[in-house]
């Protein structure tokens, strides 16, 4: 049982970490908003699938479902007269995993809080601050822009237990966004490294042992048409490779990811402060951890604030 126990944890961490990685799909992420924008979003993203543990441990027909809301709050601003926004997101997830172990099906169910996150966005080339009547008049060319995701270890967490929807660490995304348009058609390329500090408190029978993850590089691509104001459409793929973990000093190898996702999304209004947003996306290409379909749909609202001063 123990045996067990050890190898089926190995299965049911791995959507959780992988998740934070870099399976991210998020058409313009660096678009210009006028400055004091705020926006609410509520999202629930469902996830099913299976895993590919690359022959690490003894496990066949390893599968997951799972659902996801979040709550999110975004911001736009101006720095040093550049526009950027900063946007904290709040998940929860609820979902039962399972997998044969040694010739013996076993499943668990969990629900808790994930780990918070915030995203700072700066524009550096093409993108001024701008309040709504200049904006209005401003047409996009080409625009260059940074930011820095931060993912706290707030989520659900116990060293003792099997499944753990947070990570026990912190982990830190920098990332370069480009975004170009010509006419109604724009293109999007983010180019990105996940950083992760050290877990104290790895699962491994019979006490938590430290764990430690190498960075995972990724790259996003987006190619997407406005039909009109507010309403697009986007084809969007991402890549992604490294994060080879170590238990106590050990490296494990196998553990390697390269790994893409293909998907598309489509943005609808439907009165002046608020619309839809609805995804879907897929593996192309899972080397190593979860090969999940996933659907997404988003409800939006948002409005603008006053001077601050």
């Amino acid at each position: 049982m123990r045996l067990q126990s050890a190898i089926l944890v190995s299965i049911l961490l791995v959507p959780s970490r992988v998740r934070v990685s870099a399976q991210d799909l998020a058409p313009r992420a660096y678009l210009i908003t006028p400055l004091y924008a705020n926006v609410i979003t509520l999202t629930w993203s469902f996830y099913t699938g299976g895993l590919n543990l690359n022959g690490a441990i003894p496990v066949t027909g390893a599968t997951g479902t799972y659902n996801v809301p979040v709550l999110s709050y975004y911001n736009s601003f101006s720095f040093f007269g550049r526009s950027a926004n900063i946007t904290a997101s709040l998940p929860y997830a609820v979902g039962s995993f399972s997998g044969d172990v040694l010739g013996t099906n076993r499943s668990i169910y969990r629900s808790g809080l994930l780990d918070f996150s915030v995203r700072f966005s700066v524009n550096l080339v093409g993108g001024p601050a701008m309040e709504a009547p200049e904006l209005a008049k401003w047409k996009q060319k080409t625009i260059l822009g940074a930011s820095l995701k931060v993912v706290a270890p707030t989520g659900q967490y116990d060293g003792r237990r099997l499944v753990n929807w947070g990570i026990n660490r912190w982990a830190f995304k920098p990332e370069l966004g480009y975004s170009q348009r010509w006419g109604k058609w724009v293109l999007d390329g983010y180019a990105g490294v996940w950083l992760y500090t050290t877990n104290p408190a790895f699962y491994s029978p019979p006490l938590p042992k430290s764990q430690t993850e190498e960075p995972v590089g990724s790259f996003e691509g987006h190619f997407s048409y406005d039909f009109k104001q507010r309403m697009w459409a986007s084809l969007d793929g991402n890549f992604w490779w490294g994060g080879i973990t170590a238990l106590s000093g050990i490296r494990n190898p196998v553990t390697d990811q390269t790994s893409s996702r293909i998907g598309a999304t489509v943005s609808i209004p439907f009165t002046k402060r608020q619309s839809i947003k609805v995804s879907y996306s897929d593996g192309t290409y899972i080397r190593f951890g979860g090969n999940y379909q996933n659907v997404q749909v988003a409800w939006q609202y948002s409005w603008l604030g006053r001077r601050p001063w």
